[in-house]
């Protein structure tokens, strides 16, 4: 409990310094709302932008801002989107499932493809094999997502005239048909993932197959499978689940390009819209929400350790 609390002060210094960075970023940009609702053609006088600007709060001084958009947040309040008019919290409460669902799946088939692989290429003694890893390897860490994204769907529309379809469909709608959305967003997400996850899989287990309480063992008849899943596997699991928890951050930050390019409406989407139109609390309410998902999800990695690992206190 003791460590819960320290881990939640330090959320909360997090989390501040994240409001006031993004705040500070957003009103970097140049332009506002006000020349984006008017565009180039637009013919206001200094009186009506000011009017306009009055009704957003913007003439208000920064601290001012900051200090209503932080006690507004602590009462569950990320505000109304200049651009809609609806409230922020019931914008991301919308586009929060397309997102989970695209993490999830990338999680998912970067762990069944990611672990074995690497698993398979510390015990291999096949050249081919090894190399084969290396190669995956440099080239996920190589590529960008983006890149991938693109070239997934010039492969699959032009050589294999498939293309899903371009409005989102829940999966408790038509399953198959969103299993098919799906399909190439997360391929795209997941290849870079799975490469470094490869990686980390492969040299943890060869540092662990090398300790001595592998080869005792060994020596007293555990069956090889058993001795890669029960004893090797779980001891090599503390780096590699730090570096899936470290990986949330990359994921979140590649859903972003990742769903403005296969026209996904989740946070991503939203928040690179927010972007382009100076949707500030749009921006701002979805970035926090990105922020809090890191920390929490590195507190879990924290705490399963202490599953994984009965050593492991934190006192």
């Amino acid at each position: 409990m003791r460590y819960l609390v320290r881990r939640g002060l330090w959320t909360v210094a997090a989390l501040v310094g994240v409001s006031l960075l993004i705040f500070v970023l957003v009103r970097l940009l140049p332009g506002t709302i006000v020349d984006i609702l008017t565009g180039t053609e637009g013919q206001l006088s200094a009186a009506q932008k000011a009017a306009v600007m009055h009704s957003f709060g913007l003439d208000r001084p920064l601290p001012v801002q900051y200090a209503f958009w932080v006690a507004s947040m602590a009462h569950g309040n990320f505000g109304v989107s200049f651009r809609s008019g609806q409230p922020v919290s019931g914008l991301l409460a919308s586009r929060l499932p397309i997102t989970i669902e695209l993490a999830l799946l990338c999680v998912a088939s970067v762990a069944i493809v990611g672990v074995p692989l690497g698993i398979l290429a510390s015990v291999s003694r096949s050249i081919r094999v090894k190399t084969a890893v290396q190669i995956i390897g440099l080239l996920g860490l190589s590529v960008p997502n983006f890149w991938i994204a693109v070239l997934l769907i010039i492969v699959a529309s032009y050589l294999f005239h498939w293309l899903p379809a371009l409005i989102y469909v829940p999966p408790w709608a038509q399953p198959w048909v969103n299993l098919q959305q799906m399909f190439l967003p997360v391929l795209s997400l997941s290849l870079g993932l799975v490469a470094v996850v490869v990686r980390m899989t492969r040299s943890s287990m060869l540092e662990v197959l090398g300790q001595e309480f592998v080869k005792v063992a060994q020596a007293k008849g555990v069956r090889p499978f058993g001795v890669l899943l029960r004893h090797a596997l779980r001891n090599a699991l503390i780096p590699i689940v730090t570096v899936l928890g470290l990986q949330v951050g990359y994921l979140l930050g590649g859903v972003v390009i990742t769903e403005q390019i296969f026209g996904l409406p989740g946070l991503g989407w939203m928040l690179l819209n927010g972007v382009y139109q100076r949707d500030y609390p749009v921006v701002q309410g979805t970035v926090m929400l990105f922020a809090l998902t890191f920390v929490v999800v590195n507190l879990g990695v924290d705490l399963i350790y202490t599953y994984l690992d009965p050593r492991i206190r934190y006192d």
